[in-house]
């Protein structure tokens, strides 16, 4: 008996190293840091790529009056899907083939998916890559093995999952959005420090709203919690990072700060603080609504994304009937939300950390 429960585990333990050293040639790493951190970061991208710039190009084309920008930003953000897909493939270290493999796969994931299509996006294009990566190169026919087995896989994945992600994606965004609605100060500030430390983490704040298609008050929120991360973090480390800093923190990411944060943790505080305050003001003093792209409630500043999406919101809101003008009232909120009280708020919160001795001389200085 003892032979045998030793052969089996022999023979297990060969098995295991042989599938781990089948994993390493491939470069498959299953881990947190490739799916939810790589592959989620770089899903952003395509989605700024596509479905942002597509926005943003459709709506100057309203703006200004000219049809091929219109044209030109609807052709964008019906590629969104496949954007995604290719961007997570990249971020996966994908060859050749399984690359561009996954723009049917994406387009199809996104298209099936609804309201929750970059989730699904995220999820399908994994399972895709790695599957084709796994028979990459291993036959003769690689040129057909490959596509085949990615296309092929992708698609039923998006013809058997795509609707239920998107339900369920689309379900929790609608709890969110309701609870903000019911409960606006409380949820105001939930959403805007949650997706605000997303927005800083080395995960996608962007991709996060896109999946459960964060809109209206809770979008709103949203955009105050990114904004007061990039703004605060850009206002707050002036000291030590000077113009250069403003311009990459405020239009570029706060993710910057990631490396200091590690080493410090309280340098956090007085920009989460900030975004704890803004966010209800967000929701409960200006009404601010995020009714453009989802994604954009998860940009925050960066290249003003969030404050052109809340801006198209209201475009098409006047397009459709839903709102006569922009009142003055409504460009006093948008601008205090994303610029002035983020940067005040962070500074005076900054002042007394620093004076506290919790901020240190270089504690906020980018590498």
């Amino acid at each position: 008996m003892e032979r045998v429960k030793s052969g089996w585990r022999s023979r297990l333990a060969a098995l295991l190293k042989a599938v781990k050293a089948f994993l390493a040639r491939k470069d498959i790493v299953i881990s947190p840091q490739r799916y939810g951190v790589d592959a989620m970061g770089a899903m952003a991208q395509g989605l700024f790529c596509s479905l942002l710039i597509g926005t943003i190009l459709n709506t100057a084309g309203t703006q200004l009056g000219l049809p091929f920008l219109n044209q030109v930003g609807a052709d964008a953000s019906q590629m969104s899907g496949a954007a995604m897909a290719v961007a997570i493939g990249y971020a996966l270290h994908c060859p050749p083939l399984v690359l561009f493999s996954l723009v049917p796969v994406g387009f199809s994931a996104n298209t099936q998916g609804g309201a929750g299509g970059p989730l699904a996006v995220l999820i399908i294009a994994i399972l895709a890559a790695e599957a084709g990566k796994a028979v990459s190169r291993e036959t003769k026919v690689d040129i057909l093995v490959t596509p085949l087995v990615t296309v092929l896989l992708g698609s039923a994945l998006s013809a058997w999952w795509a609707p239920a992600i998107g339900q369920a994606a689309s379900w929790v965004g609608q709890i969110i959005m309701w609870a903000t609605d019911l409960r606006p100060f409380l949820m105001g500030i939930v959403v805007s420090v949650v997706i605000g430390v997303a927005l800083t983490l080395p995960i996608s704040s962007a991709a996060i709203c896109a999946a459960l298609g964060l809109t209206g008050l809770a979008g709103g929120a949203a955009v105050a919690g990114c904004c007061a991360n990039m703004v605060g973090f850009a206002v707050l480390s002036f000291r030590e990072n000077h113009w250069g800093g403003l311009v990459s923190q405020g239009l570029g990411t706060s993710m910057l700060q990631m490396g200091n944060i590690v080493r410090n943790p309280l340098i956090w505080l007085p920009v989460i603080a900030a975004s704890a305050i803004t966010g209800p003001m967000a929701t409960c003093l200006f009404h601010l609504e995020m009714n453009g792209p989802a994604v954009s409630a998860g940009m925050g500043t960066c290249g003003l994304v969030g404050p052109i999406g809340v801006w198209s919101g209201w475009v098409s809101e006047m397009a459709s009937g839903a709102r006569s003008a922009v009142t003055a009232a409504d460009w006093l909120g948008l601008i205090l939300i994303c610029f002035v009280l983020p940067g005040v708020l962070s500074w005076l919160f900054g002042r007394f950390f620093r004076r506290r001795g919790w901020i240190r001389e270089g504690d906020l200085t980018l590498k």
